[in-house]
């Protein structure tokens, strides 16, 4: 059992790489299901709309997990209460639309828990995601209630994500950070079981500044003339992970980093 998680998808470039490739690719690596954060897919850069989400199902995502700027594109609300296939951070102040984790059943017949979360340090205020992965253990046990769980961290400082991790160690499947836009170089198996890597990186260009025109960043940067940030155009390189799953205890049996196309390379 093969699960590949791909980090925030930016604007144009990257929608355009997952919709012209996954397919291909879920085939050549033998993958059986897919989730994808896609928080910055919309064609400002910031959150997701219905038609992205839509045209991402049909080129063979399964799950949708998203972070701070979930809520960016108003209409996403409505769309949320409806398709459980698209997910908001578990830890945001309720009421919330939508749900922050969910239960899937493959075309094998495995339960895959999706769970997501986003961080506490230099985030948008949230509910305390140790309290509320707590209360989540408590709830949910790996090979009773799910086969396995994926757990997406959508969060801005390394500790937080190594912590989570830790948290985590032989309760999830993989547990990846997001946000950061940039990929780790630290795929591996803790301890317990779990496997980790602190961030998945971004499908967008690289040729930027985490997604974002370089030139305009920079003039930001430099307090020079500047317009809001929007991203840039060039080709983009699909970032993730993926991991090979124990079927008998629901952990991993291994784990890699995966680079596909664009500026970054796997060497």
């Amino acid at each position: 059992m093969k699960i590949l998680f791909l980090g925030d998808v930016v604007g144009n470039s990257g929608c355009s790489k997952i919709m012209n490739n996954l397919l291909d690719q879920i085939r050549v690596n033998e993958i059986d299901f897919v989730v994808v954060n896609a928080e910055n897919a919309d064609t400002t850069g910031v959150g997701l709309t219905k038609e992205i989400c839509e045209d991402f199902f049909k080129c063979g995502v399964d799950v949708i997990t998203t972070g701070n700027h979930v809520w960016d594109q108003k209409d996403i609300m409505k769309f949320i209460e409806k398709e459980n296939r698209l997910l908001r951070p578990k830890n945001l102040f309720e009421p919330a639309p939508g749900k922050g984790f969910e239960i899937y059943t493959t075309k094998t017949n495995k339960k895959i828990g999706v769970l997501n979360l986003m961080g506490n340090v230099f985030m948008k205020k949230c509910d305390d995601v140790f309290e509320v992965s707590k209360k989540f253990i408590d709830e949910y046990r790996i090979k009773e209630d799910y086969d396995f769980l994926i757990v997406d961290f959508h969060g801005e400082i390394t500790s937080e994500k190594n912590a989570i991790g830790h948290f985590f160690d032989g309760k999830a499947t993989l547990v990846v950070g997001t946000h950061t836009h940039v990929p780790t170089n630290d795929a591996r198996i803790l301890k317990d079981g779990t496997a980790y890597q602190t961030d998945a990186g971004m499908c967008g260009d690289y040729d930027s500044v985490i997604g974002m025109n370089k030139n305009n960043s920079l003039n930001r940067f430099m307090k020079k003339d500047s317009i809001k940030h929007f991203p840039a155009k060039g080709e983009a390189t699909l970032c993730g992970v993926i991991v090979d799953c124990n079927i008998e205890t629901g952990l991993a049996n291994k784990v890699k980093s995966y680079i596909f196309g664009g500026q970054l390379k796997n060497y």
